[in-house]
């Protein structure tokens, strides 16, 4: 008669023989409550883990600069050295006196010396783009330079650019008054500037493009597009602001402006971390200038 029940497996004869090949009870107990264990442990440390990068991303929040940089972090203060020492200050404060030179003129008259600088400036920016492209790594693609990430293309740039140009006035102003009252009145607009603004509408044309165009794009592109975004990602955002603001405000080798473009230089910073977009600097900069033309112009 057949069995209604299955008929239990036999016994391999090598278990037979070595029963500790198969764990027991007592072992397959062990090795669950060491893996109940380890999964407490590790859940801890990935929920520890987690909150650390949570921290660390919200006092990030405010900068919307991405972290990947089309620069080595070995190359980016060898790139400011040579931008500084054989672009910036040979033709920025070394231009004019060679075209003189060249035209055999002792001192350039307004019209010649305003058409000159924007030459001058036009040759510097053409060698800040070749030099940022020549120093880039190889696989970057330099278009990508003035492209919003996708972070930035949530953030209203424009809106920005308007509360921070209006947040710049505010400041210069109040630090204006200030620097009178302690360190006395100063004037208020440049002779050599008036006097090119005044000298044809040539000049005064060629005075906007450079002041509101060609000078915004190219210290923008230097001292925010390069510097800031660089070593905003090797460093908290706040100290980035500080440290290429001081350099900003520095490389125009005018003491007693010193503040105010330091000022300068930590909004354009601070629109340009909170926007990630480098036309929002670029306005900002833009329009403060045009403002000083005007203001050099009706005064």
């Amino acid at each position: 008669m057949l069995s209604c029940y299955p008929t239990p497996p036999k016994v391999s004869q090598e278990f037979s023989k070595n029963p500790t090949l198969y764990p027991s009870s007592s072992v397959l107990l062990c090795f669950s409550e060491c893996k109940l264990k380890l999964r407490s442990k590790t859940s801890f440390q990935c929920y520890c883990t987690e909150n650390e990068n949570t921290h660390e991303a919200s006092s990030q929040g405010f900068s919307a600069l991405s972290t990947d940089i089309p620069w080595d972090s070995g190359s980016i203060w060898r790139t400011m050295a040579f931008y500084m020492f054989i672009l910036h200050i040979p033709l920025s404060f070394g231009g004019l006196s060679v075209v003189a030179e060249i035209l055999h003129e002792p001192h350039l008259d307004p019209q010649t010396e305003i058409l000159s600088l924007l030459a001058v400036q036009i040759l510097e920016l053409i060698g800040t783009l070749f030099l940022l492209q020549w120093t880039a790594k190889p696989q970057y693609k330099f278009i990508n330079f003035f492209k919003a990430n996708k972070l930035s293309k949530k953030r209203n740039w424009l809106l920005a650019s308007v509360l921070g140009c209006g947040f710049l006035f505010l400041l210069v102003f109040i630090t204006s008054i200030l620097a009178d009252r302690l360190i006395g009145p100063k004037a208020v607009n440049n002779p050599v500037l008036k006097e090119i603004l005044l000298s044809s509408n040539i000049s005064k044309a060629t005075c906007f493009f450079v002041y509101c165009i060609t000078t915004p794009l190219l210290e923008e592109t230097v001292y925010r597009g390069f510097l800031l975004r660089s070593i905003s990602a090797t460093m908290k955002w706040q100290r980035a602001i500080f440290i290429s603001s001081v350099i900003f405000s520095a490389a125009h080798f005018s003491s007693e402006n010193s503040l105010q473009l330091f000022i300068i230089g930590c909004v354009l910073g601070c629109s340009y971390c909170w926007t990630g977009n480098l036309n929002s600097s670029i306005l900002i900069h833009s329009l403060y200038n045009a403002m000083t033309l005007l203001l050099t112009f009706l005064s």
